[in-house]
């Protein structure tokens, strides 16, 4: 979208928290990690989206006057921090893993190093933007991967939660693999193609089905994609369909692309019946496009039944990521600069799944060298330093029996936390949406099978170095849970 002030997109108690810092002379540097603790619809991994417009927010963090005049009015906000926030600009540092980058849980997609007044303010936002895309992100690879190769258009504008959504949505949808959108603003916006064919109303207009399939034909000669749903599929639309493409054969107009569209009914059986009449009429090469309320699951369902279908157009449950409607991320203080000293912290709970990872940390991915797979993360403190020519024996931080011992050189390590800006100056260019798709179907391709499946699929191991772990232990035996 347009660049935005989004500086008053915060909760509340974001900025009464700031007065508190502010009003107690608190502004130490602070850690802050952004993660998520379960991946989206039960799946092995998520997709990280969103960065390139945390950038635009975070150049754009300033509070106007029409802004401070509106929290004045509030009667909460004091006259020194209202001056305060006249001159407020991020500061600090951001640190985050590449859009398009699979991830998975408790390990921090974006790492805050910043005064914690600044830290605190950009919570919000960050978690609501990185949220969104990377849940459709997810959603749109998990389509992808069921359609086997065959293209995925994203189709939900209509059905989505508000214009941003819709458009940022089409956005993360085709960094997760689809092709292209209807969304035509996201695709401007985004150099992105834009693609559909046109609805039951074009039909519906003329006063038959075969004038109506004419005209679209004249109009469009070099990709003639027909809706042939509208009355009667078989006895009415493919064969309206099948004259159409006759006459352009027998006059020396056939399209570059041509096909049919199905938009409803039973998809595995109309697909089938339909290929069999364009073949016997000599279209073999007309392509069978699908929509009808489709997701991962119908998609996967049809291909096993047989359909002949070539190409998908999704649009409410990928838009919406219906099945799976929220994210889960969360923002937690990992840390307090205390001199030139990081003071780790960790917030505790009952549920083991919510103890927080302390201090300033980083993340290793760990591929396999001769496959090439991801074999496991590591989080590990800021200051520890891996190299894969030596033996590396990873475990798991919960089940600690689970040991896996990996001989040097036998894997390669990569560190996923790229500086994206330092002392408040953006230092990282994004790349475009279609370069982060190209990056993100690379990235897919690092997963085993068994992790992509889309019904319990083997989780990767997100583990912990030993000093890292043995730190969390220290800090778990030292704190206890207030009654």
């Amino acid at each position: 979208m347009s660049k935005q002030n989004l500086t008053l997109l915060t909760d509340f108690y974001e900025l009464t928290m700031m007065q508190g810092y502010f009003n107690n002379n608190m502004n130490d540097i602070v850690v802050f990690d952004l993660f998520y603790r379960e991946n989206p619809c039960n799946g092995g991994y998520a997709i990280c989206a969103g960065l390139e417009q945390v950038i635009d927010y975070v150049k754009n963090l300033r509070f106007t006057e029409d802004d401070i005049e509106y929290l004045r009015s509030l009667k909460t906000f004091d006259e020194g921090f209202l001056n305060y926030l006249k001159d407020f600009r991020f500061s600090g540092d951001i640190y985050a893993i590449p859009e398009g980058t699979v991830v998975f849980p408790m390990e921090p997609l974006i790492k805050v190093v910043a005064p914690i007044m600044e830290a605190q303010l950009i919570e919000t936002a960050l978690l609501n933007i990185i949220n969104h895309q990377s849940l459709i992100a997810t959603k749109a690879s998990r389509v992808v991967y069921a359609a086997k190769g065959a293209p995925v258009m994203e189709f939900g504008l209509r059905r989505a939660q508000g214009p941003d959504a819709g458009t940022l949505g089409a956005r993360a949808a085709v960094i997760g693999g689809c092709i292209g959108t209807s969304n035509v603003l996201s695709a401007k916006l985004y150099d992105m193609p834009p693609l559909g064919t046109h609805a039951h109303s074009w039909i519906m207009s003329f006063d038959d089905e075969l004038t109506a399939f004419r005209k679209y034909a004249e109009l469009y000669p070099y990709n003639t994609t027909l809706l042939v749903d509208t009355y009667d599929t078989l006895r009415s639309g493919v064969p309206n369909a099948i004259k159409v493409f006759k006459e352009l054969r027998e006059s020396g107009r056939m399209p570059e692309k041509y096909g049919i569209r199905l938009d409803s009914g039973d998809l595995a059986y109309l697909s089938k019946m339909a290929r069999k009449m364009l073949d016997e009429a000599g279209f073999t090469d007309a392509k069978i496009t699908a929509s009808s309320d489709l997701d991962e699951y119908v998609i996967d369902s049809l291909i096993a039944q047989g359909a002949k279908i070539d190409s998908w157009g999704v649009g409410t449950k990928l838009i919406t990521s219906k099945d799976c409607p929220s994210f889960g991320g969360v923002y937690k203080l990992s840390a307090i600069k205390k001199g030139d000293k990081f003071i780790p912290k960790m917030k505790l709970s009952e549920n083991q799944w919510k103890v927080t990872n302390p201090g300033n940390k980083k993340i290793y991915r760990i591929y396999d060298k001769e496959s090439g797979k991801v074999k496991a993360d590591l989080i590990t403190l800021h200051d520890e330093y891996f190299t894969s020519d030596k033996p590396l024996l990873l475990f798991d931080p919960i089940a600690t029996w689970k040991k896996t011992y990996l001989k040097p050189n036998t894997y390669i390590l990569r560190e996923l936390l790229v500086p994206v800006f330092i002392k408040g100056e953006c230092v990282y260019t994004s790349p475009s949406v279609m370069e982060i798709r190209e990056y993100c179907a690379k990235e897919l391709n690092t997963l085993w099978d068994e992790s992509r499946r889309l019904t319990n699929p083997h989780n990767v191991y997100v583990d912990l170095s030993n000093n890292l772990y043995q730190l969390k232990t220290q800090l778990l035996n030292s704190q206890s849970i207030n009654p």
